[in-house]
Formats: C-alpha cells, structure tokens, sequence
C-alpha cells in the first residue's frame, strides 16, 4: 500500500493506548488513540480506519459495540479486540461479528505489532483482488 496503514486504538487505561501509539508509530503507522469509546465511534462515523485495536472492556461502550458499529460503516476494517477478560464466549461472539483477531492481555507489543502486519496483508489481498 502506498499510503501508510491507519490505525484507531480505544482503551480506557491511557497507559495502554500511550504505549501501543509509539510502537505502532515506530512501525510506520498513523495512530489515532481514544481513551473515551464514544469519542471514537463518532470519529468512526467521520473516517473509516484500516484496522481498529479495541478493549473489550469499558465504561458506556464495550468492544463488541466498537466492531458492530465500525464494521457496519466500514466494512473492509480489520478490528481486533483486546481484553483481560478471554473466554471461549468472548471469542466466539467476536468471531461471530467479524472480528479480524483478539489478543488477551497482557500481550507482548510483538505480539500486537505481528497481528496488525497480518491485518494489513489481508487489507492488501482484498484491495487487490477488488
């Protein structure tokens, strides 16, 4: 892709989206991070990102809300959850909605870093095969 991947990161614990917004821009990627999900569906509503990197768990909005409504505006993002919480149900309603991956926390930054490379490989192959 010749533009960079634009990534969208929502996580109420700013520590997480400030050390995910360095690593990811270390990695050549635009990064918008939100601490408030609201304010990050509205920004959705406003642009369409490549890949969102979403909690699972937060006040007001959860996760699974953040993948229904981004994809439904957008539906060649790549969403990929993040959560404390990983159970067999959690997965299985994020795979049910479309959701690109999820990682349990902790995860290693690498870890994050070689899923987003995999989501934008994948944005690749559609827009190519489109």
């Amino acid at each position: 892709m010749s533009q960079p991947i634009q990534i969208m990161v929502i996580d109420d614990e700013a520590i997480v989206g400030k050390r995910l917004l360095v690593a990811l821009e270390l990695s050549g990627y635009q990064v918008e991070t939100f601490v408030d999900p609201k304010l990050a569906l509205a920004r959705i509503q406003e642009k369409c990102f490549d890949i969102v990197v979403t909690d699972v768990r937060m006040k007001d909005v959860d996760g699974m809300q953040v993948l229904e409504e981004t994809l439904q505006r957008c539906p060649r993002t790549k969403v990929v959850l993040i959560t404390a919480y990983a159970t067999i149900e959690v997965a299985r309603e994020a795979m049910a909605k479309g959701v690109f991956d999820f990682l349990a926390k902790p995860f290693k930054v690498s870890e994050l870093l070689d899923t987003i490379s995999r989501a934008a490989r994948a944005l690749e192959a559609s827009s190519d095969a489109g």
